[in-house]
């Protein structure tokens, strides 16, 4: 193994696995440090917990601020280095088919678990006694969500109101066409330098916002427990349960045979990203890591021009924790006010569910405004139901931000594969030997504070 090693790497791998690391000064540590914290805060002095809620909202906002020049910069490079309109197409074509067999298969597993434990039964809520104002704004919005209102809004007004408005899908039309513009110009590279530079630049910033995260996560910890409380996790446990274990048996079972089928192993690959789980389950936000996914992704073995596509896109149409979370919730409004569904109006469910998912991928509230467009379509469901899921949506939105994030890193592997740009010595190099904390990312890091402090 050590005959493929690249100069100087198998020195500083020996190095890595007979020097001890102190635990304690890593990412990892201090963010499981910051959730654990922000636990016990919510429970013991939940009034503190509620206050402490900006400072995992300023944490957040400073991630998404470097979003969508993260994306378009990361796209346009990837699309410069995959050098032909026709490659391009390929890899677009397979990324869209895995993203939707893959959601429809989420769908049907959360449609057969809120079937089979049915999470809802019991509770006779009579929907006339439903405070529909607490939920007025997603339903309002639901019904303005149509496939042409969703065409129309990948379409910016302009070039800058995408990245002023943050809209992650009209960044990705525009990253695109400036890379199909790059393809066009092959006999001058300066420009894709540049970009690169400019990247480069951006995840030296993105570095020093991560030793924030523990503090993020503190904060959003804090004010979850503190508002929400554990009196109304016990009252929805059943649902809360329905979600997580049908989400880890996503996870363990169907993900885990996809990376089988790949010749890796899915838990080296979750203790690979074992950070980034953290920090998406104790922010509720899988943007917070789409930076660091796509450094760890190319340092695994995938090429550049594939994570550069599939990762962004991914975080649009490949959303298979929300695709579980949609059709128990959907089920469990049913079945909590005693609404009979047949055969065939599930199937409708996870019909019109396999559409709108897509829909409203990138709309703030996405999950309660697709559930409530779901409802409003089918008619029989009450879309005042969703207001039974306000106490504990963002305990279940932990789960989903997990889900989605492990499925986009897996999907990048898959479809690197599929491109024969997947490098397995590389990969079972970086799974077996190194540490959660890549050297990638601490050598990124240690570069940005040696430039602040230089500055």
């Amino acid at each position: 193994m050590t005959n493929h090693l690249a100069p100087g790497e198998e020195r500083w791998l020996r190095m890595r696995t007979h020097t001890p690391r102190r635990f304690f000064r890593t990412l990892y540590f201090r963010v499981i440090v910051g959730i654990v914290l922000g636990v016990l805060v919510g429970i013991f002095a939940p009034h503190a917990g509620e206050q402490l809620k900006p400072l995992g909202d300023v944490f957040i906002k400073l991630i998404r601020m470097m979003i969508t020049p993260v994306i378009f910069f990361t796209v346009v490079i990837g699309i410069a280095n995959i050098g032909s309109t026709r490659r391009l197409g390929r890899v677009g074509v397979k990324a869209l088919v895995y993203f939707e067999v893959v959601t429809t298969f989420a769908l049907l597993i959360g449609l057969a678990v809120a079937s089979i434990f049915q999470p809802g039964r019991g509770m006779n809520v009579d929907p006339a006694t439903l405070d529909m104002k607490s939920v007025a704004q997603y339903a309002s919005d639901a019904k303005h969500l149509s496939f042409s209102d969703f065409i129309l809004n990948i379409i910016p007004d302009s070039f800058s109101s995408a990245f002023a408005k943050g809209e992650v899908l009209q960044v990705l039309l525009l990253a695109i066409l400036c890379g199909l513009a790059l393809i066009s110009l092959d006999d001058d590279n300066r420009l894709v330098g540049l970009c690169e530079s400019i990247s480069h630049m951006m995840s030296r910033i993105i570095a020093v916002l991560m030793e924030l995260a523990p503090f993020g996560a503190f904060g959003a910890m804090a004010f979850t427990i503190g508002k929400f409380g554990l009196v109304t996790l016990l009252s929805l446990g059943k649902l809360l349960l329905c979600v997580y274990l049908t989400s880890l048996s996503f996870i363990f079972i169907a993900l885990g045979l996809i990376c089988h089928s790949q010749g890796i192993s899915l838990w080296k690959f979750l203790k690979y990203i074992r950070e980034e789980i953290l920090i998406a389950l104790g922010t509720s936000s899988s943007e917070t890591v789409l930076p660091r996914m796509i450094v760890k992704m190319e340092r695994l073995g995938c090429s550049k021009s594939v994570v550069g596509l599939v990762i962004p896109a991914g975080y649009s149409f490949n959303l298979d924790g929300t695709s579980i979370y949609l059709t128990i919730a959907a089920l469990f409004i049913a079945q909590a006010t005693n609404t009979h569904l047949s055969i065939r109006e599930e199937a409708f469910v996870l019909l019109i569910l396999m559409l709108n998912s897509k829909g409203a991928a990138a709309v703030t509230g996405g999950g309660f405004i697709t559930l409530a467009a779901t409802l409003s379509v089918l008619g029989s469901i009450p879309v005042a139901g969703i207001t039974l899921l306000l106490g504990v949506d963002r305990f279940m939105s932990e789960m989903r931000t997990v889900t989605n994030l492990i499925g986009n890193g897996v999907a990048t592997i898959v479809i690197a594969r599929w491109e024969n740009e997947f490098d397995d010595r590389k990969a079972q190099r970086v799974l077996d030997r190194v540490p959660s904390d890549e050297h990638e990312i601490e050598e990124k890091q240690l570069k940005a504070e040696k430039s602040v402090v230089s500055f």
